[in-house]
This record gives structure tokens, sequence and C-alpha cells, in this order.
């Protein structure tokens, strides 16, 4: 008899644990929780009677956050397009572009940053518009903000035009 009552308390208990688990396995997706990015598209200027902007690549790329020992691309050969991460805990963040021993770029992002509730299986996520883009001029000639909002899907933020 006493077999049989704990062979009962057993399946009851598995059967508990088990729904339990589903239960709690919420099907949330938090995938809008990835880091937002500053996402960097590089252009020159057409030649000709009506200039018009046309996707470039830089040759050899690193890049670092200044003020930091991050370096977030590391020679990278060939970059068409970039995504940067603006800083949380300030409301500018400044990177350095270096192309060669000699040759660097300074990029300053104005942006602020305002946290949001996702759910509470995602937590916080910080939403950062860019308000305002400045920069050296060695190799960089302009920079044109096309969209305010830092994203985690690859739309484009702002143009880098390079000089020929």
């Amino acid at each position: 008899m006493k077999k049989l009552i704990y062979l009962l308390l057993l399946v009851l208990s598995g059967s508990f644990i088990a729904s339990f688990l589903v239960a709690c396995d919420e099907d949330e997706d938090c995938s809008a929780t990835t880091r937002q990015r500053m996402w960097c598209g590089v252009y020159r200027m057409s030649e000709g009677e009506t200039p018009r902007a046309v996707k470039d690549t830089i040759p050899l790329l690193t890049v670092k956050a200044f003020g930091t020992d991050s370096t977030l691309v590391n020679k990278q050969e060939k970059v068409s397009l970039l995504d940067l991460p603006l800083r949380y805990t300030e409301e500018s963040t400044v990177f350095v572009f270096t192309y060669s021993d000699t040759e660097k770029d300074t990029i300053k992002v104005k942006h602020t940053n305002s946290p949001y509730f996702i759910s509470l299986d995602c937590g916080y996520q910080m939403r950062q518009l860019i308000s305002e883009v400045s920069h050296t001029k060695h190799r960089l000639d302009s920079i044109h903000l096309s969209r305010n909002d830092a994203n985690n899907n690859g739309t484009e933020n702002i143009k880098l035009f390079y000089k020929r």
C-alpha cells in the first residue's frame, strides 16, 4: 500500500512540475531587447553634371570608442556598412576612425537615451535618438543624418561621405 501511495505521489508531482514548467515557458520574443546600434553607410559623390550619392567602401578601417579601450572595428577591409553602439551612460559618443598610421577622423554623435519597458520577461530597452553628428574632415568630407533612431534591424542612420 505504501508503494502505491509513493508511486501515486511521484506521478502527481511529476505532472505538476511538468505543467509548471510549460506554464512558465512563454514564447515571448525578446529580440527587441538586442542592443540598438547606429548604422552608417559609406558613400562618395559621383562626378559629372548631376552629382549623386554612390555606395563606396573604405579600404581599411579601425574604429575605437574615444575615452575607452574598446576597439569596435579592427583593421577591417572594404567596409561599406558599419553598426556602432552608442553609449548608455552619456548623451554623446565619440568614435575615432583610423584609416592608416597617419590618417584619422573623429565623429561625435549627440543622442538622447530613454529607457522603456518591454515586458517582465524581456525587461527594459534603451531607446536612443541621434540629434546631431559632427566630425573632422581629414578623409571624411561630410555626414548626412538620414534617420535619428538607433535600431537593431540594419536601417541606415547616417551616410558617411568620403573625399575622392
